[in-house]
């Protein structure tokens, strides 16, 4: 019903999900993401406690494999689920139930991970592991986006195109980008337009509000 990428960045330690469906409010439901513990993406008949638990489990130290092999195991509903994971040191955990509807697949690459169920066909997966793979040295949101990009380009949905959804977290406990078109008609179009944005007028703003290690903040009327 959806697909998605996950990631950390190697280079800031950035932590990231971007999601696309033919339902309403993606980003409700599907991206989890937690800074210092990993990302995870949900989906599939989708099961908001193995975005709630897993990140329990990664912020506890363990790693992708074993969260993922635990999730599973723990979920009745295992076979109609699929799920991401992207841990804090870039190891990477998929898992796809032999009951997900066709077409369904994921690849896990260096630090990301790729899935989507419900698809019109593989390429959706293959072009955007070849769009994240071209976009290295990128900002990470971006890198996501365009991967988004590339899926949707591919098929994506099988089902049509109605929410899509872009999370990153990096150092504070809020994150750093929250982005969620909630009903569009190209929604991952609008995803881009709403990213481009707020790369330009809200993301510099971002280092101006209080963090963990200055917590004022920058306070200037200017």
């Amino acid at each position: 019903m959806t697909f998605s990428i996950t990631a950390r960045c190697p280079d800031t330690g950035m932590l990231g999900i971007a999601v696309s469906t033919k339902l309403l409010c993606v980003g409700a439901l599907c991206p989890f993401a937690q800074a210092g513990a990993g990302a995870i993406a949900t989906q599939s008949f989708v099961n908001p406690y193995i975005g709630i638990k897993g990140l329990a489990y990664l912020a506890g130290g363990m790693d992708a494999v074993t969260a993922r092999d635990l999730l599973a195991a723990g979920d009745e509903g295992r076979d109609v689920r699929q799920f991401a994971i992207v841990d804090n040191q870039g190891r990477v955990a998929t898992y796809s139930g032999v009951s997900c509807v066709d077409w369904f697949g994921d690849h896990a690459g260096d630090g990301y991970a790729v899935a989507g169920n419900m698809l019109v066909g593989e390429p959706t997966i293959t072009q955007m592991v070849t769009a994240f793979e071209a976009s290295r040295g990128a900002h990470l949101a971006e890198r996501l986006v365009g991967a988004l990009e590339a899926g949707q380009a591919a098929g994506g949905d099988k089902r049509g195109r109605q929410s899509a959804a872009l999370k990153v977290v990096h150092t504070e406990e809020y994150p750093l980008i929250d982005i969620r078109v909630d009903d569009h008609a190209d929604p991952v179009a609008e995803l881009r337009r709403v990213w481009n944005m707020y790369a330009i007028d809200r993301l510099p703003f971002m280092d101006r509000i209080p963090t963990k290690a200055n917590p004022l903040g920058v306070i200037n009327r200017d």
